[in-house]
């Protein structure tokens, strides 16, 4: 019943939301967000534009969604009476207790919160979310990053918001917009963990007392965003990520009673993906190239048991390990099947920020 009632409430989903939101959409991703942002700040270099971004983080936001007000709210957006009714059916005369050290409190009625685990939350979730950007004013406002004839000033996915400008006085007034909305509709903002990057000179913000941080890096989508926009940090850290991984795998690559070949397909299948994760926006430069051969060469040997005090060619290595296609390529490919997919799209906002140009100028040489 759920899922009929998904496919029923996704039509109205997808003519109601827009392209920067991502979040639970078919063919879209965290790939999708991590790339466009990445195109940003390289637009913004490239044309020496100054750019402003605030990651926005809620206080448990699926958990503050308030039934009465998403009701008012999907009609709003046009969504069916009857549609309506059997989500309201599915969230009544729900009660919950809670067991304590002392016993159990009395039973009480939920009034907040999609449920969790429900295939239809991210929907109900997604159009709470636009109903706030809406009243905020964002697709009115001039505030924003100029890319192609275009005014992009926020990317989300799913309660993940990065409101973005040209100018601190801008994206001040965004945020403060977005926050009274939120507010109205019972979502607090995180002011502790909400954070600003700046390319330019910034002041220090409060907001109801409390200071909103300013960094230099921040992670986004679980990729590492650096001011620069250079993919080498990320890369490292992938790396990292990816020994965890390797040493976690220790007690099987150890065991006599699983084939090699099944020890490569673990690593490929558990390690690999871990360090390719956001690789399609990497600019991969010959210094990167050669750390993704050290480290596939790691892999293979940490595999084998082999030291790298050993006296073994890195070519005997691959030739006994039989791999296949290397790490490096596995990313070509995926960055190749990533560029077909955008090119394949119409007006996409992702095709609009790897080929659009912005205001500026580039430097000289």
């Amino acid at each position: 019943m759920l899922k009929i009632l998904q496919a029923r409430l996704q039509q109205y989903v997808n003519r109601e939301l827009p392209d920067v939101q991502a979040g639970f959409r078919k063919g879209r991703g965290t790939r999708d967000q991590i790339a466009n942002i990445c195109w940003i700040i390289e637009k913004a270099r490239e044309f020496q534009t100054s750019i402003y971004f605030c990651f926005i983080d809620y206080s448990k936001a699926f958990d503050c969604v308030d039934h009465n007000k998403l009701w008012k709210i999907l009609k709003e957006m046009g969504i069916p009476d009857h549609l309506t009714c059997l989500l309201r059916n599915l969230y009544a005369d729900k009660e919950a207790t809670v067991r304590t050290g002392h016993g159990t409190t009395d039973w009480f009625q939920i009034g907040k919160g999609v449920h969790q685990g429900c295939i239809l939350s991210p929907c109900l979730f997604n159009l709470y979310a636009e109903y706030i950007m809406r009243n905020a004013g964002l697709e009115e406002t001039q505030a924003g990053i100029k890319i192609a004839r275009r005014n992009i000033n926020n990317l989300r996915y799913a309660d993940d918001t990065t409101l973005m400008a040209e100018s601190e006085e801008e994206l001040k007034s965004l945020l403060m917009k977005v926050k009274e909305e939120s507010e109205k509709v019972g979502l607090k903002l995180n002011i502790q963990k909400t954070k600003i990057r700046a390319s330019g000179p910034i002041t220090l913000w409060e907001i109801d007392g409390e200071t909103v941080e300013t960094v230099s890096d921040f992670i986004f989508l679980g990729s590492k965003i650096t001011t620069d926009g250079d993919c080498r940090h990320e890369i490292k850290r992938r790396f990292l990520f990816g020994r965890k991984v390797m040493t976690n795998l220790d007690s099987i690559f150890k065991s006599r009673d699983i084939t090699l070949p099944t020890k490569v397909h673990l690593v490929k299948a558990m390690v690999f993906p871990v360090v390719m994760y956001g690789c399609e926006s990497w600019t991969v430069k010959k210094a990167e190239r050669q750390r993704i051969d050290a480290f596939e060469l790691w892999c293979w040997r940490r595999l084998l048991r082999v030291p790298w005090t050993a006296r073994r060619s890195n070519q005997s290595i691959l030739k006994e390990i039989n791999p296949g296609c290397s790490l490096e390529g596995m990313m070509r490919k995926l960055k190749l099947q990533y560029f077909g997919h955008l090119m394949q799209r119409v007006d996409s906002l992702e095709k609009t920020l790897m080929l659009g140009g912005t205001g500026g100028k580039r430097r000289r040489g």
